[in-house]
């Protein structure tokens, strides 16, 4: 069967409703005018970073479960708005979402909502097992039930990546998908020691590279059992929101990986389409596109 999809992303489709505040931490009061008002946005990790690999040209297919409602509403026209192919499974429960406080400096605190989900979901087998057989790639998000699909995705014999998170090294719940995949990515937010939790990560997996996104302060890159610290690159304009760089350097690494770049490219291109995606405004959802990617990209590095 011909491998017609580039990434299959699996998981993290949901609405944020945001909420710009005066700062973060919000000191307690009894309420707060919010004069830019409060919008829900259809864009969760797993919609982001479908967003980011379809803008970089790469044939996406996204699979999760949405509710018959205004959000599952909003999440579908995102995706036939942007030209990403969507397998809705039905959810009762209704579609994830969140509330996303954000701050003057583009900071957030999330407020999950996690009603919205069952213990006995599953994606059906027949489906999963279909769309696994025509993918290169399969990108793994870590909300449920996409922790049961990984015995099934590496048993079609595609290749793996998945986001941690703020993972802290410790909770048991991340460790099948840490263990799992052949590239991780985590933030480094909740890590005392970056590369001693990367390294595990190899030890005990599969993995082949992990990245751990540290914000301002750029990356870390674990490839052929060397650590490399990757600086972070300068916004084009002023940073309005880090929601979905993460996702956007997931996808941008994802991106070198499938089309033949060697880590540390795929690590530079990560960081260039992050710092693009703390440019954009919270409502609304966009991601860098393959020409202005490289073109980034070459200005940051200089041909000799």
């Amino acid at each position: 069967m011909s491998r017609d999809t580039d990434v299959l992303v699996l998981g993290g489709a949901g609405v944020d409703t945001i909420v710009h505040v005066p700062e973060l931490p919000l000191p307690y009061a009894d309420s707060y005018m919010i004069d830019s008002g409060i919008r829900p946005r259809a864009g969760q990790t797993g919609d982001f970073v479908a967003l980011g690999l379809s803008s970089l040209g790469l044939r996406t297919h996204h699979l999760d479960f949405l509710g018959d409602d205004p959000e599952g509403d909003l999440v579908r026209a995102l995706h036939r708005e942007k030209g990403i192919a969507l397998t809705a499974i039905p959810q009762p429960a209704g579609t994830k979402r969140a509330v996303n406080l954000v701050g003057p400096d583009g900071r957030r605190l999330s407020l999950y909502d996690t009603s919205r989900a069952r213990p006995d979901d599953r994606f059906p087998e027949d489906t999963l097992r279909t769309l696994a057989a025509t993918s290169r790639h399969a990108h793994v998000s870590i909300t449920q039930p996409c922790a049961d699909a990984l015995p099934l995705l590496r048993e079609a014999g595609v290749t793996l990546s998945t986001d941690l998170h703020n993972w802290d090294g410790r909770n048991p719940y991340h460790e099948s998908f840490a263990f799992t995949a052949d590239v991780v990515f985590l933030s480094a937010a909740a890590l005392p020691d970056p590369e001693a939790t990367m390294r595990h990560i190899v030890e005990r997996g599969r993995a082949e590279v992990v990245v751990a996104t540290a914000g301002a302060e750029g990356a870390y890159l674990l490839a052929d059992g060397e650590l490399t610290r990757i600086p972070a690159v300068r916004p084009p304009t002023p940073v309005v929101d880090s929601n979905g760089a993460g996702d956007a350097f997931a996808a941008a690494f994802l991106y070198g990986r499938l089309t033949g770049e060697p880590p540390l490219r795929c690590a530079l291109y990560g960081a260039v389409a992050g710092a693009h995606a703390c440019t954009v405004p919270s409502t609304r959802a966009d991601a860098i596109g393959r020409e202005e990617l490289l073109a980034r990209v070459a200005r940051e590095v200089p041909a000799p």
